[in-house]
């Protein structure tokens, strides 16, 4: 936060007061202290919600605003862990599905239940479910 205040970063410094006021708004509503996968959770939401966002302005034509919400996407992001290759995607996904000995779509649930917390911040989960549909129906 200092070094985007010395640089005169006005983007930088907006999107680390968010993540701070987000933090601080959990801690105070829930009586809390943010643990480090509680933190990454609340970063992930972030994101969703930014995506979603620039999205939707990219839907209605105000390009300006979508530039605003990626670059706070790409902000938020750095406070992440690096995001998974598709290779490791993919040999996680087989490995989950090994592991609860899935055949049908009716294991959805339980191999999702065991990739959440192993890709919580690291992988698009949305991509994920995808994934593992299509692996499961054939």
């Amino acid at each position: 936060m200092k070094a985007a205040m010395k640089a005169k970063d006005k983007e930088r410094l907006g999107a680390i007061r968010l993540i701070q006021a987000e933090f601080k708004r959990i801690e105070v509503d829930e009586r809390i202290e943010i643990d480090d996968a509680r933190a990454l959770a609340v970063l992930d939401k972030m994101v969703k919600q930014r995506r979603d966002s620039a999205q939707q302005y990219q839907d209605a034509g105000r390009d300006e605003l979508a530039k605003k919400e990626n670059d706070e996407i790409a902000v938020i992001q750095e406070f992440m862990p690096a995001q998974l290759g598709e290779d490791e995607l993919i040999e996680m996904v087989d490995a989950a599905i090994a592991a609860a000995g899935a055949t049908g779509m009716q294991a959805m649930g339980a191999v999702m239940g065991q990739l959440k917390p192993q890709l919580q911040g690291r992988a698009d989960m949305g991509a994920v479910s995808q994934m593992v549909k299509s692996r499961l129906a054939g």
